[in-house]
């Protein structure tokens, strides 16, 4: 199938340093302590892994409607990605997936259905199973 590829790069001590992020065909992306721990204005690691799941989410949420005989015309989905503390180090326990989904060709229960098997199903949420994912799903006219 496909390989994707991407950098990451930090320069410096912990304290003072900067790093990057770059998909091999996206934008650079710089983050620092101040970005990923203390609410300073940039990136983190953690918002990357938030909006990969996102957009997997939603664009295999898009074939899970059209198999299943539903015409997706928008998905919007977005994810909260939870770091914690642990010992000496940090996790990430749990991520929150709110999407909302303009569709027509089906009801609620279809819907509901078909999004949680995505969940299930779409490859960043199985390379991600160490972290508990909920799901908000909404169908919206």
């Amino acid at each position: 199938m496909s390989i994707s590829k991407a950098n990451g790069s930090w320069d410096g001590t912990i304290k003072g340093g900067k790093g990057t992020m770059k998909p091999d065909n996206g934008p650079e992306v710089p983050f620092s302590l101040g970005t990923r721990f203390e609410g300073q204005k940039g990136s983190n690691p953690e918002e990357m892994i938030g909006a990969a799941l996102a957009g997997c989410f939603s664009m295999a949420l898009s074939l899970g409607l059209e198999q299943a005989g539903m015409t997706p015309e928008s998905i919007r989905t977005s994810a909260k990605v939870h770091l914690e503390k642990d010992g000496a180090g940090f996790h990430i326990p749990r991520i929150e997936l709110t999407t909302e989904v303009k569709a027509t060709g089906g009801d609620a229960a279809k819907f509901k259905a078909v999004a949680d098997e995505t969940k299930r199903q779409c490859p960043v949420s199985k390379v991600l199973e160490g972290a508990e994912i909920t799901l908000d799903a909404k169908l919206v006219s």
